[in-house]
Parts: C-alpha cells; sequence; structure tokens
C-alpha cells in the first residue's frame, strides 16, 4: 500500500475506531506524513523501524523543526497510534513507540477573568444588528455553559432547552454530554433565535445550526476566533475565546463545586486536566467567589 493509501486507512481509524476528533485527527495525519518522508529521505522500510530510529527521528524534529517538548508529546501519541495501526494491518510486528517517554510539559496556569472584566467584554458587543445579538448570545453561552469553541459551532437548534436550562454538545471524540447554562444566557438565546437569527438565516435556508453566518451557514470556528478578538481589542481583555471556559471553570471551583463534577461539565476525559485549576492563586478563587456565581447561578 502506497503513502497516501496508508494515510487514508489511518485516519479513518482515528474517526471511526479511536473516536478522534476532526482537529486531532488532521494534527496526526500531518505529523505521520512527516515521519513517512522522513522514512522514504532515509530509505528505511516501515518494518524495520525500531525505538532508537524515532528516538532519531524525533531528535531531528527538535534540532531542526525546533518543535518544543508539547508539540513532541503529540508526535509521540500520534506516532504511537499510527504503529498501532500498523500491526492491526499486520505491516509491522511490535509498536516502538509504545516504550517512548513523552517529554513533561510546563503547566501553563489558565488565563481568568473576573465578574467585572467578562461584563466589560461582553458590553463591548454592539446589539443593535442581528450579527451583534448573535455574538452577544454566543459569548454568553461559552461562558455560562463552560464551552469549548468547538462545542459551540456544532450546536444545532434542537440541542437547546432554554426553559429547562440545558444543552447537549458534542465533545471532544464525538462524546455527547449535558450543559448547563444560566438565565442570562437563556434570555440572550431568546432573544437571537426570535429576532436575530430569523434575519440572517433568510426565508429559503433550512440549516439546523444554532450559530449562523450572515448568509445562512454555520458560524465557522475561525469566523468566531476573528470576531472574539476584536470585541477583546476593544474591551482591552485577553484575546484567547477559551479564557471565558477557564473563567467558568474557575468559578465553578471558588463556589465549592468539586472536582469531579467541574470535569463532568467541562468533558475532560481525564480529571488531571480538570485539576490545573485548582492551581489558580487562591487569592483569586476568593476573589471570585462573589465575582462569578450571580451570572454562573441557575435561572
Amino acid at each position: 500500500m502506497d503513502k497516501n493509501e496508508l494515510l487514508t486507512r489511518f485516519c479513518s481509524r482515528l474517526v471511526a475506531i479511536e473516536r478522534r476528533s476532526r482537529l486531532t485527527t488532521e494534527c496526526y495525519r500531518l505529523e505521520i506524513r512527516h515521519f513517512l518522508d522522513f522514512l522514504e529521505s532515509q530509505e528505511k522500510p516501515l518494518c524495520d523501524v525500531d525505538a532508537p530510529f524515532l528516538s532519531s527521528y524525533l531528535a531531528m524534529r527538535r534540532n531542526i523543526d525546533n518543535i518544543d517538548p508539547r508539540t513532541t508529546a503529540k508526535a509521540i501519541s500520534a506516532l504511537r497510534s499510527f504503529f498501532k495501526f500498523a500491526m492491526d494491518e499486520r505491516l509491522v510486528n511490535d509498536n516502538p513507540a509504545f516504550i517512548l517517554e513523552s517529554p513533561k510539559r510546563r503547566v501553563h496556569l489558565p488565563e481568568v477573568m473576573d465578574k467585572d472584566t467578562v461584563n466589560a467584554l461582553l458590553d463591548t458587543v454592539k446589539t443593535d444588528t442581528p450579527l451583534g445579538v448573535r455574538d452577544r448570545c454566543l459569548y454568553e453561552l461559552i461562558y455560562s455553559a463552560g464551552l469549548r469553541v468547538s462545542e459551540a459551532v456544532g450546536l444545532n437548534i434542537s440541542d437547546i432547552d432554554i426553559d429547562g436550562g440545558v444543552a447537549k454538545v458534542k465533545g471532544k471524540g464525538n462524546k455527547e454530554r449535558i450543559v448547563l447554562f444560566g438565565a442570562e444566557a437563556a434570555l440572550r438565546l431568546k432573544e437571537y433565535l426570535l429576532q436575530a437569527r430569523p434575519k440572517l438565516a433568510g426565508k429559503a435556508n433550512r440549516s439546523q445550526a444554532l450559530f449562523i453566518s450572515r448568509n445562512g451557514k454555520r458560524l465557522s470556528r475561525k469566523g468566531i476566533w476573528k470576531n472574539y478578538a476584536k470585541q477583546a481589542g476593544l474591551a482591552g481583555t485577553s484575546s484567547h475565546l477559551h479564557t471565558l471556559r477557564h473563567s467558568f471553570a474557575t468559578g465553578l471551583l471558588a463556589g465549592g463545586a468539586d472536582l469531579r463534577t467541574v470535569q463532568e461539565l467541562l468533558g475532560h476525559a481525564d480529571l488531571s486536566t480538570t485539576q490545573i485549576y485548582t492551581h489558580v492563586d487562591t487569592g483569586i478563587l476568593r476573589d471570585n467567589h462573589k465575582r462569578y456565581l450571580p451570572r454562573l447561578g441557575a435561572q
């Protein structure tokens, strides 16, 4: 099987069997293509690859491509998945990537905003146009429910229960979970669905997407990031939209929520991913205790 067919079948496995997200699948595809190109340049058969060879390959990537520990760890994960696939296809006898040690990554504490900063950001969004009403609703929902951008993009109208204050989202690996949102987000959703979305959709549009662009199509991640960066610049706040999700998590912990509950609401597969929020300065948590709860409260 040639390189292109190998990559196609590998990516199909990632989606169908390992249930990897579209973004992870694309990252793995690029990494394995890079690896296969390197094999060709070295005239090395796939079946002859061993752990020392993989270590040399990663060293080359660090020295020539200047990849950091985080990217190195992702490359190792991609190689492990690829050789597992190759074993199933009987292209190799073992998985040489299995014994590779992932580099320890420096823990970066999440950036969070307090209630006043969140309000300052949201207040910069002018709601005198359908697009403004949409963006105000979108940011409020991301913050109130702790959504990833990809999860917000993937929402359909049928996934939202405004009166119940709940939504069904698809997270990483296409895994579904139920999230909660507060009264402010519910009000913004009603305003958007009744006043703004019909104008954006037009008469002939039948899209079921909750958030749509000016031409009636599902809003893209790129579109969201671009609009948010503009608003963040006006407000003088973080340009990272993910900060709203971080702020949601920190607010819950500051209010006394247990770690497992926060893990479920965020859709983290591993509790250690959620635990990073416990390392935020206790002074910030104490300050946020009063600041966050009003907006995150139940309807």
